[in-house]
């Protein structure tokens, strides 16, 4: 389902393709800069398992557990998937608060999880001394978590298009930590002063983007989007 968030031609992030060697890729990017990787991975037999059809027969009964979009998501709700993605799977209303909306994403129970993301083919570079996790998620357009940092990982989408905006470490972003990311675009960034613009990029199915380790970011879907995270530990 197409979303009315306008997409950002402009990309400011640096992209690399699969030429980039495991010691260009930790010479030049794993700790210092976020990069779009493009050609790394083919995830079609999983993105195949990812339609809707196919993931409410596979999952439909099984409760899922969400949380809300704001910045410190300390409230979880478990709903059926089902009635996850036939009734809360919704563009965003930029009027709602972040800690009244529902996203599902990372909260995976991989007993029965487990068996499709067994199909998932990660990018291949790993920094060292981390181990994967996976994270996956659906969400509807519009929809996203606002600015926030953790360890570093890689994001890819499986359906529809993700917006992202990124700060360095030392450059804490000016947001409520209760206010959407679209909320955010709306009001605060056209504010900001080229100076003070976050990197950003739109993903596309099939592409990868690598955040380093305690990267501010902020994601927006564009359309009702399916994404998986490998956060490395």
């Amino acid at each position: 389902l197409a979303g009315t968030v306008p997409e950002e031609p402009r990309c400011t992030v640096e992209r690399a393709d699969a030429s980039l060697t495991y010691s260009l890729f930790l010479q030049r990017f794993a700790f210092s800069r976020p990069v779009i990787l493009g050609g790394v991975t083919d995830n079609s037999a999983f993105r195949a398992l990812c339609t809707r059809e196919k993931l409410l027969a596979a999952f439909g009964p099984f409760p899922v557990r969400l949380s809300t979009a704001n910045t410190y998501s300390y409230r979880k709700v478990d709903v059926p998937f089902q009635e996850y993605v036939e009734h809360l799977l919704k563009p965003q209303d930029p009027a709602r608060l972040g800690s009244d909306t529902l996203y599902f994403f990372g909260d995976n129970n991989f007993t029965e999880w487990g068996p499709l993301f067994q199909h998932y083919v990660p990018p291949p570079f790993r920094i060292p001394g981390t181990s994967p996790a996976y994270s996956f998620g659906i969400a509807g357009s519009g929809s996203g978590v606002p600015f926030h940092w953790h360890g570093p990982g890689f994001s890819e989408v499986i359906f529809g298009r993700k917006r992202w905006f990124l700060y360095p470490p030392d450059k804490t972003p000016h947001f409520h930590p209760n206010e959407t990311t679209l909320a955010w675009l709306q009001h605060t960034y056209p504010t900001l002063p080229p100076a003070q613009r976050p990197l950003e990029c739109t993903l596309r199915p099939g592409e990868v983007l690598y955040f380093p380790d305690r990267w501010w970011h902020a994601t927006l879907n564009l359309d009702t989007s399916v994404f998986i995270s490998t956060f490395l530990g």
